[in-house]
């Protein structure tokens, strides 16, 4: 049988990971998290991660390079990160997106310390 347990996280009472990012909502199949206000910086380290990631910009800009190829994201962008996708981040201006990963990014470690 399905778990059809309701669950709301406010954003100030959810955990946070080791990298700043906020958790809102955390199932057995997916993840959603928040970046709120990261502050421009040089190129976060190349990753490439066993989970999905799906994100949506509501304010600032970044870069997304993945496999080579970098992207500029705006508000109202979207971007996908497929796994095993070699990727980096560069925060171009304070930003704000939501991410969900599929499998859960904690499942694979990603916030272990």
């Amino acid at each position: 049988m399905t778990d059809t347990t309701l669950m709301k996280v406010s954003s100030e009472a959810s955990p946070k990971g080791h990298m700043g990012q906020i958790y809102l909502a955390t199932g057995k199949k997916v993840s959603m998290r928040m970046w709120r206000d990261e502050q421009p910086q040089d190129g976060k380290e190349t990753a490439a991660r066993d989970y999905e990631t799906v994100g949506f910009v509501i304010s600032g800009r970044a870069e997304l390079t993945i496999e080579g190829q970098t992207i500029r994201l705006e508000p109202g962008d979207s971007w996908l990160v497929p796994p095993g996708a070699r990727h980096t981040y560069k925060i171009l201006e304070a930003f704000t997106a939501v991410e969900a990963t599929a499998p859960p990014a904690q499942v694979h470690g990603r916030d272990e310390g």
